[in-house]
């Protein structure tokens, strides 16, 4: 059992994770650059809130809550 505990955990820390961010522009250091602001970034479809799913520098209010 323990050689199996062992050698699972040898193949997931082979995974190459890093930490890092796929896009550069899901970082949040990166919001602001300009290949992540309109109109630059919908050529190649990395804009923040296409790759994260909403725009981070929208103020929220109730009125832009949806619920299900």
């Amino acid at each position: 059992m323990r050689k199996a505990f062992f050698a699972l955990f040898l193949v997931l820390a082979g995974c190459g994770y890093d930490g890092g961010y796929r896009y550069e522009c899901q970082d949040p250091a990166n919001w602001e650059a300009p290949e992540c602001v309109e109109p630059q970034c919908k050529v190649s479809g990395t804009c923040t809130s296409d790759i994260i799913g909403f725009d981070p520098n929208e103020t929220i209010t109730e009125e832009t809550i949806v619920l299900p």
